[in-house]
């Protein structure tokens, strides 16, 4: 049985699953993750001075030190002390894949042995990482797979931000190296729902847009959204960072049939919301991702009423082929049809590309994305030419 959002807010629905406190198997608080000023406040009740924090900080997210002996500027007394009663922290990786396409996708499992996925995609001139933000789903989206499982809890912010470490870590690419980066841009798409954990997901993002650490623009991050109205605001005027909505419908009677948190917060306060996010203008543009469904939201009809629903936002449209997966329900919409319903919308002035799908032979596509990765494909349905 799926787990229902908790109604309140944010705030009870993290109260409610909320994650371990962030100590590793043998009992050591795990120090990735820790705001400044918890860094600090840790130093200093160790009886160190508070610039100890500083460098600290700088060892484990500018130079990707995994362990204390490596950090050769700390005296080893204090490195001593460290060693006894912390870990720098990393998540146990289960499954390594590469799809044929590139694509990456890690397994990681923490110390209370649950386990997230987090996605690697390379493109030419950038390379995007989706991570996750909580063990299951608190929605119901009737045609993601990742939906399917119920909600266990939040991740943490170390549980967050280990993720790009563990990516970091992979491709030997940490800001002191002085090598170009692959990891170029960070989406807040994976597994779960960012704004229904917003405390953890915004101090974590704090630690990865510093710039004396993880170093990764605010311009350069994404986060997504199934429409956490209260939410959205608070991200804005917090994060500042861009806002990507899942939308696929353009009336709430579709929308609330294939998206139950549409009968919560329904499209006219979503658009509010996105109307009013900080920031928003020609040149930084809200994402709607818009999966295609076959008879269900594909129709020319549709595609006009897209048009006069997201008047007035500055807009990007990304069309979804849908990715099928065992047991769904939906059809993915025909290639030709897609691509009618990308002409029309480009014609009328808002881009709207078609979402090249990527790692789907290691389940790694969007709306995949699965703790359970012992589930293998076994059927696919590919998208019919026509």
């Amino acid at each position: 049985m799926t787990t229902a959002p908790v109604e309140n807010s944010s705030r009870g629905h993290a109260k409610a699953f909320a994650p371990p406190s962030s100590n590793a198997a043998d009992g050591r608080k795990i120090l990735v993750g820790l705001s400044r000023p918890e860094l600090e406040a840790e130093v200093l009740g160790m009886g160190e001075a508070k610039f100890r924090a500083k460098q600290l900080w700088q060892w484990i997210y500018n130079r990707g030190a995994s362990s204390f002996e490596e950090m050769t500027s700390l005296g080893k007394p204090f490195r001593a002390k460290l060693e006894a009663g912390y870990v720098v922290g990393r998540p146990e990786v289960v499954e390594d894949l590469i799809s044929t396409d590139g694509t990456r996708k890690w397994l990681l499992r923490f110390p209370d042995g649950n386990e997230v996925e987090t996605v690697f995609i390379p493109e030419e001139g950038r390379g995007t990482l989706c991570v996750s933000s909580q063990v299951g789903c608190t929605l119901t989206c009737k045609f993601c797979h990742t939906g399917t499982q119920p909600l266990v809890r939040n991740l943490s912010p170390n549980e967050i931000v280990s993720q790009i470490i563990l990516a970091r870590d992979s491709m030997a690419e940490w800001p002191s190296s002085g090598l170009n980066r692959r990891v170029t841009n960070i989406v807040m798409m994976g597994m779960g729902e960012p704004l229904y954990n917003y405390e953890n997901v915004r101090t974590a993002l704090n630690i990865v847009m510093d710039g004396e650490g993880l170093s990764i623009s605010r311009r350069r991050i994404t986060l997504s959204t199934s429409g956490v109205v209260p939410e959205i605001r608070r991200c804005g005027v917090d994060l500042g960072v861009n806002l990507a909505v899942s939308l696929h419908a353009t009336d709430d009677e579709t929308r609330g049939k294939i998206m139950p948190i549409n009968n919560k917060y329904p499209l006219k306060e979503l658009l509010d919301a996105c109307r009013e996010y900080p920031g928003v203008s020609n040149s930084r543009r809200i994402t709607f991702e818009y999966v295609m469904l076959k008879d269900v939201n594909d129709s020319m009809e549709d595609a006009k009423k897209l048009l006069q629903v997201l008047k007035g936002i500055p807009a990007k449209i990304n069309l979804i082929p849908f990715n099928p997966w065992p047991g769904s329900f939906f059809e993915c919409s025909s290639n030709n049809q897609i691509r009618r319903f990308s002409d029309f919308l480009f014609e009328n002035g808002i881009s709207a590309p078609v979402r090249t799908t990527r790692g789907e032979d290691i389940l790694a596509a969007c709306g995949q994305l699965k703790s359970e990765s012992e589930r293998k494909r076994k059927t696919k349905k590919p998208c019919a030419a026509e």
